[in-house]
């Protein structure tokens, strides 16, 4: 039993560690909110469960620059540099032995049409597109993320407050950046799991939040509700990473 479990891991290890793509996610503003079980159901994936920190769920609001893309090895005139707006939430999976934290996401908002359309072809992401402008500045830096949707600009921004560490083990600052899995519902019923690596980030405290957003907008009522006082705010430097090409996971385990 052993020998086999230990020749699947070693099968999976080589499926899920192909490279898609490569970038920088710089200059990180991550908004979390603590969400009822019944609002998120409906978005979990088949084979994974919700995950949670000290008895909590969060669903979190980001914004951050996606800097120096490549898709397999090829970088993409004019689709390098852009921004990006998503909401997502935690979930994770236990397979040999190791249990898999990842992210789901209920909506990617970028400026790029290509950049959405082929994060839809390809890992069937809920990409949408809609003109965005971001602002950074000092270092540690002071961020903003805006996007314009029904006639107007919507914007969050905060700067980086106090001093800034790595998440010490087991903290809600670890729990929020280091997920390394992702998870992502196809049209069929089925799952696909894929890979992001990247070193522990710097997180500081936000501070002088600002959100002026209306996310009905972007996502449904009852979801949109809860996004109105965050239960943390983080602003984190951000790495070099890279996103492996999707696995389907087997009926089996997508329907266990």
């Amino acid at each position: 039993m052993r020998r086999r479990r230990g020749a699947r891991r070693r099968s999976e290890d080589r499926l899920t560690s192909r490279r898609f793509l490569t970038a920088h996610w710089r200059d990180l503003l991550i908004l979390s909110y603590e969400a009822d079980p019944t609002l998120l159901a409906r978005h979990v994936p088949p084979g994974t469960e919700l995950d949670s920190h000290d008895g909590r769920l969060y669903v979190s609001v980001v914004g951050f620059r996606f800097l120096h893309t490549r898709v397999l090895g090829v970088p993409i005139p004019g689709h390098r540099n852009f921004d990006e707006l998503n909401l997502r939430f935690y979930v994770r999976r236990e397979t040999a032995g190791e249990v898999r934290r990842g992210v789901v996401f209920i909506r990617e908002v970028v400026p790029r049409r290509a950049v959405a359309a082929l994060a839809r072809a390809v890992y069937n992401e809920p990409y949408v597109t809609l003109p965005m402008r971001s602002r950074v500045t000092g270092s540690p830096s002071s961020v903003e993320f805006a996007w314009f949707a029904g006639r107007r600009w919507h914007r969050v921004a905060a700067r980086a407050g106090g001093p800034g560490a790595i998440p010490a083990a087991g903290s809600h600052e670890e729990f929020i950046t280091e997920h390394h899995w992702g998870y992502t519902r196809q049209r069929d019923g089925g799952t696909i799991e894929y890979r992001v690596e990247h070193p522990a980030w710097k997180v500081w405290s936000a501070a002088g939040l600002e959100i002026e957003a209306d996310f009905r907008l972007l996502y449904d009522p009852a979801l949109a509700a809860i996004l109105e006082r965050p239960v943390s705010a983080l602003v984190a430097d951000g790495s070099a990473v890279t996103v492996c090409q999707p696995r389907r996971l087997p009926r089996a385990m997508a329907a266990a």
